[in-house]
């Protein structure tokens, strides 16, 4: 992707001058002619930098650049006068801008300046807490057939820009599978957004989407940028995209399609340049079937559909996502004995990859991190196998949700969280288990 340059400047001969050059070497050039112009170009095409004349018809660039520079911490600012004033610069320079040159212009010191800057914006775009997942190992989500057909797909979604819709049951790496995804792309250096749709209606996911104005509701006490302006470039991801609120789906629907938006209270047409990932659980096409899901959304997002298998359909995997997750909990060489592994490879996890991780946690503090035992995964005994029936795995799923309940005498949080799901799907399958 070109980086954007917004240049502002009233000589139409100056801005063809800028345009022609810059063109050329690979900026994409928006244009202003005056500071009104260049607030309206700006509000609806985020840019890298800005190339901006002091005297313009409708005030002075140097008012603009605090402003610029609040609202926009990550761009470049190149001031451009006709006035080799060192004062101007000084002062250009304390109010945010990164560069002051004087007319007329050295067009390769300009681009390499340019480039740099942009880079550099990048780097303060990308988050402390991104930073430190890229310096953590690679994800495993193991060496079978079926999860090697998933990653081969994944890449291949990683060197594309179309949508892609992840469907797995939960807890089966959906999310990590879609932040590899991101890692993987030319976005990597950009930002990765993550939404879950699950439990935010009306107003509060608009909000969250699109940001709002400051007096468009109630407790809007100030402007604030949704997670489409700063998914702008990079990757957003929406997990749960099965829950998402009705009367939301038709307004993301229209910037799925056009790249437009506006923020809640403000009339203002916004642009973000984000690459979308979804992840469900749910069946989609029966949601559609059923009117919960708009169609033409399914259609929009179900462009290149990556489905991960459950765990218990790949147990050859098990042994080195144990191992993986060891490693994670700072236990690389611990040993585990065969009849756990026979063990884990038997149960048949409802609650997947999420589920094993809790259970190896668990395990290590039973353990005292020595040598895990069957005894060390007690817990797991009663499963039921992997090849029940859907009434038989009903019944278990109820048997082990009522045992997690009163091992933590009724506090549903503490539950779901051992089984390795939500709160939503535990009661989603207990009452599924009750009806069966």
């Amino acid at each position: 992707m070109k980086p954007r340059l917004l240049l502002v400047d009233d000589e139409p001969d100056v801005r063809l001058g800028f345009s022609l050059y810059l063109a050329k070497v690979g900026f994409t050039v928006i244009e202003a002619a005056s500071l009104a112009e260049a607030r309206r170009v700006l509000a609806s095409s985020p840019v890298e930098a800005v190339l901006l004349d002091l005297n313009l018809p409708d005030g002075n660039g140097l008012d603009w650049i605090a402003d610029l520079r609040e609202g926009q911490p990550a761009i470049a600012i190149v001031v451009v006068t006709g006035k080799g004033d060192i004062s101007i610069a000084v002062e250009a320079m304390r109010r945010g801008a990164d560069h002051f040159l004087s007319k007329p212009v050295n067009m390769p010191e300009l681009e390499v300046f340019l480039f740099k800057a942009v880079e550099t914006g990048k780097l303060r775009r990308t988050s402390e807490a991104q930073r430190r997942l890229t310096k953590k190992a690679q994800a495993y989500f193991g060496q079978s057939a079926a999860m090697k057909a998933v990653l081969d797909l994944a890449t291949l979604a990683a060197e594309n820009e179309s949508p892609v819709l992840l469907q797995g049951e939960t807890g089966a790496g959906k999310g990590v599978l879609a932040r590899w995804i991101h890692d993987h792309s030319p976005r990597e250096a950009m930002p990765f957004v993550e939404l879950s749709c699950a439990g935010l209606r009306g107003e509060l996911i608009a909000s969250e989407l699109f940001g709002h104005a400051r007096g468009a509701f109630t407790s809007a006490v100030a402007d604030r940028p949704g997670l489409l302006d700063i998914a702008d470039g990079g990757t957003l991801f929406l997990d749960e995209i099965g829950e998402l609120d009705p009367g939301v789906q038709s307004q993301f629907l229209t910037v799925l399609e056009e790249k437009r938006y506006r923020r809640l209270g403000d009339v203002r047409e916004r642009r973000s340049a984000f690459r979308l990932v979804c992840a469900t659980n749910r069946d989609l096409a029966a949601e559609v079937e059923s009117a919960r899901f708009r169609a033409d959304l399914h259609y929009r997002i179900n462009v290149f559909p990556i489905v991960l298998p459950p765990l218990r359909e790949r147990p050859d995997d098990i042994p080195g996502l144990v191992a993986t997750m060891l490693a994670a909990q700072g236990c690389p060489d611990l040993p585990v004995s065969e009849d756990a592994i026979r063990l884990l490879r038997e149960y048949p996890w409802p609650g997947n990859v999420r589920e094993l991780r809790n259970a190896i946690e668990r395990a290590l503090l039973l353990s005292r991190r020595s040598t895990l035992r069957p005894e060390h995964f007690a817990w797991l005994r009663a499963a039921p196998p992997a090849a029940e029936t859907a009434r038989g795995r009903a019944s278990g799923d109820l048997e082990r949700i009522q045992a997690a309940l009163r091992e933590h005498e009724g506090n549903v949080e503490r539950a779901a969280n051992a089984l390795g799901m939500s709160r939503a799907t535990l009661y989603r399958r207990l009452q599924r288990a009750r009806s069966s």
